[in-house]
């Protein structure tokens, strides 16, 4: 699995794209109103409004994060970076914070390559 991760509108998927050589076809685009995700993708965009739909599902996230990790092994996965700026009031955008910077977190101790882009440069962190 490859990693890809930073603030919103950083170039995340343009980079992806370029590096892999994918087509829009590759790609799933995450909602934050369907906790499904096809298995025939090799590009999974927007981790963050996946785990949203799940946080608004009330799903055990901690466990579709492992069933996601072990059917997504050869996957790019792309994931706004949701850290950092206020804290939400609300409880469930507070929750869904929390839950993206866990799932984040197991993610990356398990991806082959882990890449932050911040305005449009790639650093490898892993």
């Amino acid at each position: 699995m490859i990693l890809i991760f930073g603030g919103a509108y950083q170039g995340k998927l343009a980079y992806a794209m370029e590096r892999f050589a994918l087509t829009e076809e590759q790609v799933y685009r995450c909602s934050a109103e369907d906790i499904g995700i096809p298995c025939d993708k090799r590009v999974i965009y927007g981790l963050d409004q996946w785990i949203l739909a799940l946080v608004r599902a009330d799903a055990d996230i901690v466990e579709q994060a492992g069933q996601f990790m072990k059917a997504k092994e050869d996957t790019i996965v792309i994931c706004n970076d949701i850290s950092c700026g206020v804290v939400p009031i609300d409880d469930t955008l507070r929750k869904w914070r929390e839950e993206t910077g866990r799932v984040l977190a197991i993610l990356s101790q398990r991806s082959e390559e882990v890449i932050r882009l911040f305005c449009g440069l790639p650093s490898q962190i892993k």
